[in-house]
């Protein structure tokens, strides 16, 4: 039943002045105007053409938007994007980055350095974040630099820190999802934190929870307070990590898309109780796509030969990679086997579950000399997915 799996898969911190911008900002890559957007250039005027044009060559932005955004913003000369493109550059920001946040906020363009960006940078400095982070934060979200410093990032900043108790575990939920800094706190975070608190999730989940997955928490009071109420009613204990782990999980989908995952586990016989089941032993396994769900329980269905029960036994395979670990090991599986190598109490399961380093020092380097063909197979089904 194994020869399917021998087929190939189909499947800075300086400030500067000068207004010519640095030559590693000029893009090498030239958008081809269409003709509709060369039409729209040649009717407008001179100084609105400049803009287009130094959008697309210096900022990185596609004709079209460069287009859009030359309709709210002219440039009569270069010097004062100049300088924003350049302090980007001096601050640690790649060029693939500038250009991100330009184009995901142009008007930035029209910033102050001095006063505007550079306090921003020195902020996260002064937390100890690096020069690299930093970028990437405000990459992410570029918003967060026109952002009031003292009566917004500051407040945020310190309410989480105070909950975190750790400027370490701050940065660290920041740099998982920079819209903590921009979320009303009020709104948000706080009440949701409280309903945690009055459902009996101990203190300590709470701060792992919001330094791990804090974009679960930015979610309206009333839906997160449902969604708690809901997985209290799944039997959830609340002094486990699962509980959260739920909430989650229920937080990322609507009703509708719970309902059509279970459908789809349903057309494979499973009952209602057992995917209720296997939710609480693994809720990752109800985020996995419905393509992805149909896919891995055909193969473990009718390509292992297994009863679909074992979905309710073992539902974190669901969250495994078909192509980067279920074909791949069973391919090291079917070798093993047909050298009659596995002992009679051998687990799939286990084989399918470990980690790659205990996969390949008890699974294949284990058996080098009964089998000295087996890494290079395994490196090359691995090669083959990727």
């Amino acid at each position: 039943m194994f020869n399917f799996i021998f087929k190939t898969l189909p499947y800075l911190r300086c400030v500067v002045v000068s207004t010519s911008p640095p030559q590693k900002l000029h893009f090498l890559q030239h958008y081809p105007l269409s003709s509709s957007s060369l039409k729209s250039v040649s009717g407008t005027s001179n100084q609105h053409s400049f803009t287009v044009d130094y959008l697309i060559k210096s900022c990185g932005f596609p004709p079209e938007k460069a287009l859009s955004a030359s309709k709210y913003m002219n440039f009569e000369t270069p010097d004062k994007p100049n300088l924003v493109l350049t302090f980007f550059s001096n601050h640690g920001f790649t060029e693939t980055q500038i250009s991100v946040i330009m184009r995901k906020l142009p008007l930035i363009l029209w910033s102050d350095p001095l006063k505007t960006l550079l306090p921003k940078i020195e902020f996260f400095h002064s937390k100890g974040v690096s020069t690299q982070d930093i970028a990437k934060i405000l990459t992410a979200r570029p918003e967060i630099l026109k952002t009031s410093l003292e009566n917004k990032i500051i407040p945020s900043y310190n309410f989480f820190k105070k909950l975190l108790k750790s400027e370490e575990k701050t940065i660290a939920a920041i740099r998982r999802f920079a819209d903590l800094l921009l979320h009303d706190v009020h709104i948000y975070a706080a009440p949701n934190i409280e309903a945690m608190r009055e459902t009996g999730v101990p203190e300590s989940n709470i701060v792992a929870f919001l330094t791990n997955q804090p974009r679960a928490f930015m979610t309206s009071k009333d839906r997160f307070k449902e969604i708690v109420e809901e997985v209290k009613k799944m039997g959830f204990n609340p002094v486990r990590r699962t509980f959260f782990l739920a909430v989650q999980a229920l937080r990322a989908m609507s009703k509708s898309t719970w309902e059509k995952k279970v459908e789809v586990y349903k057309k494979w016989g499973l009952s209602e109780e057992e995917i209720l089941v296997a939710f609480q032993k693994h809720p990752g396994c109800m985020l996995a796509s419905e393509d992805k769900i149909m896919g891995l329980m055909n193969f473990f269905v009718n390509k292992m030969g297994w009863e679909s029960s074992f979905f309710a036994r073992r539902p974190v395979l669901i969250c495994l990679s078909m192509e980067r670990r279920i074909i791949p090991r069973c391919l090291v599986y079917q070798i093993l086997l047909s050298k009659g190598l596995l002992k009679k109490k051998f687990s799939l399961y286990k084989m399918l579950e470990s980690p790659e380093s205990y996969f390949l020092k008890n699974y294949v380097k284990n058996y080098e000399e009964e089998a000295p063909v087996l890494l290079k197979l395994y490196q090359e089904k691995l090669n083959l997915s990727m």
